[in-house]
């Protein structure tokens, strides 16, 4: 080769140095703010986190004695049975509210029956009760004086049985709408080749729909096992002797003062319950995409026969979930069950009975208040600052891992976590034990996660650019945050809102070792009041947790159309 064709290169082979991008006030400002909601997560949800896990290594004067209390509740036989328990009830009901939640979603999405935003309604009906709502119906109806009793044939409701029953009704709505959200995302076009193909409809169901689905009803199978095993309302008002785990926490905590066992218990639910949320996240982690650009949503064919029997199916279900409902509102509405069965609201004078009054109801309505004002406001602005703000990449990655944490943590296990964190004589934070606020921010915390998804759902919507145009204009980043950000998501913004309060009002685990005699709550006189013998009136505060919540959806609805309609003008150009 001659000196002509060759090719010269430049000596100097030294790689260009990667520039840093320069951080302004601005990032600085964004950055202060995920401090903020850092140092929240870290005190609400890892510190007391970390309590109750120190707490059960220790004995009851503080000292370390290692796994000698681990070695005394798995020595105890009454102690140690109730994670069989627990098991077994979550299993089965799990089982049976994900099979009926799926033919009862099957029936909304693949058939033509009529009423279908009315039979949605109905199944959703069981969110705005607390647990503790179908647990006292079930009484009524098969306990020792119960109106069909004679239909368990002998078998007791005080157990096993009354458990199941009463957590499938609980649990139903929760699996719902994750399996509907499923199905709805088929593609008709593969619908249209099976049929092309000549395949059955039976043959259609096993390779088309459930294949589509299955991610859906994986995690519905989670959460409500997830739901049953850290639920405390149900066991403690039907279950009996028939031990589970979140009913021993309480037990060891409020019954025998057992504060180092508590922890015990509390750590060991905690931990089916985590182990639940790390495998529904890695199953969530390999799903992919069902619906396409180019697919073409699926629309369901009258057919006479199955839309006649998917109506039925449907028709049982809710007449069922309304069943429940009604027989607490008769319950409550009973002068003295069942030797008097005239009626009177003489069970609605709270002030007259043991365990509750409208103090609890009124104090349920602020706390729920100050939860959606201030729970959406922080979690909301923490969620824009996790994915709108630029590199901190490592800051930003593990603010979300403990936004996520929130989900795995059982409400009992967050409120006694929250009893050995903040009741600390050496924390500076220990002023707010007994307080309303207490109970906001643990409400607050527990619901953090879902609410957090949904605000972050929301801005994955929307462009970059939004950003990208306003600081070449030099528009400040909160200017662009109030004006455009919220007004485009205000929807999400008003059903975090909603979800917060609902939740609020009907929370009970959550709550039940953190209030005081100033601030109990309407849920938590529920149990106090069941406790009493004042099963009536008991009734009566459930319901009227029904109606406030039911009552507010309508009123949040009303109130907001308008401005939703306004702030999604855009969507409709």
């Amino acid at each position: 080769m001659t000196s002509e064709t060759m090719v010269s290169y430049p000596r100097d082979r030294t790689p260009a140095l990667a520039v840093k991008p320069k951080v302004g006030n601005e990032d600085w400002a964004m950055r202060l703010g995920l401090g903020v909601i850092g140092a929240y997560l870290l005190i609400a949800v890892v510190l007391p986190l970390y309590a109750i896990l120190s707490k059960s290594f220790q004995d009851e004067y503080g000292n370390f004695i290692g796994l000698a209390n681990y070695a005394e509740y798995f020595a105890t036989p009454a102690l140690f049975y109730s994670i069989n328990n627990s098991l077994t009830i979550s299993v089965i009901c799990m089982v049976i509210t994900v099979g009926l939640a799926f033919g009862y979603a099957y029936g909304l999405t693949r058939s033509c029956i009529p009423g279908k935003g009315l039979f949605k309604a109905i199944a959703l009906i069981p969110i705005l009760a607390p647990s503790l709502l179908p647990a006292i119906s079930l009484r009524y109806l098969f306990g020792v004086q119960g109106m069909i009793k004679e239909l368990l044939m002998g078998e007791s409701i005080y157990g096993p049985i009354g458990i199941v029953m009463g957590e499938v009704f609980w649990t139903f709505p929760h699996a719902l709408i994750i399996i509907i959200t499923s199905l709805s995302l088929s593609d008709a076009r593969l619908y249209e080749a099976a049929e092309a193909l000549g395949a059955s409809k039976l043959r259609i169901f096993f390779t088309v729909t459930l294949p589509g689905a299955k991610y859906g009803l994986i995690s519905a199978c989670f959460v409500v096992f997830t739901l049953v095993i850290t639920d405390f309302g149900v066991p403690k008002v039907i279950g009996g002797q028939y031990n589970m785990l979140a009913v021993d926490v309480y037990k060891q905590v409020v019954g025998q003062q057992n504060f180092q066992m508590g922890a015990v218990v509390g750590f060991v639910l905690l931990v089916p319950a985590l182990l639940a949320f790390v495998a529904d996240r890695i199953i969530q982690g390999k799903q992919v995409a069902q619906l396409s650009t180019r697919a073409v949503p699926y629309e369901p064919k009258p057919a006479p026969r199955f839309d006649r029997v998917m109506l039925a199916y449907c028709g049982v279900i809710a007449f069922m979930i309304i069943g429940i409902l009604l027989v607490a509102q008769y319950a409550s509405l009973v002068k003295l069950w069942p030797y008097d069965l005239s009626l009177t609201l003489h069970n609605y004078d709270f002030s007259l009975r043991d365990g509750g009054s409208w103090g609890a109801m009124i104090n349920s309505l602020e706390m729920a208040g100050w939860t959606a004002v201030i729970g959406t406001a922080v979690i909301f602005t923490g969620a824009y600052l996790v994915e709108k703000s630029k590199g901190f990449h490592q800051g930003r990655g593990l603010i979300q891992l403990m936004c996520m944490v929130p989900l795995a943590v059982p409400g009992l296990v967050l409120g006694l976590a929250y009893i050995f964190f903040f009741n600390h004589p050496d924390n500076p934070l220990e002023f707010i034990y007994a307080t309303m606020a207490i109970l906001v921010i643990c409400t607050i915390t527990h619901f953090y996660t879902v609410s957090h998804l949904t605000a972050v759902t929301a801005l994955k919507q929307m462009d970059p650019e939004f950003e990208s145009v306003s600081a070449s204009l030099k528009v400040p980043f909160y200017r662009t945050f109030f004006r455009i950000t919220v007004p485009v998501c205000m929807p999400a913004i008003l059903d975090i809102s909603v979800y917060l309060f609902v939740n609020a009002m009907t929370t009970v685990s959550a709550v039940i070792f953190l209030y005081s005699s100033d601030t109990q709550l309407a849920s938590v006189a529920v149990i106090n009041m069941d406790d009493a013998g004042e099963i009536a009136s008991a009734a009566a505060m459930a319901m009227m947790i029904v109606y406030t919540s039911t009552g507010m959806r309508l009123l949040h609805f009303l109130l907001t159309r308008g401005i939703a309609l306004r702030s999604a003008a855009w969507r409709t150009r």
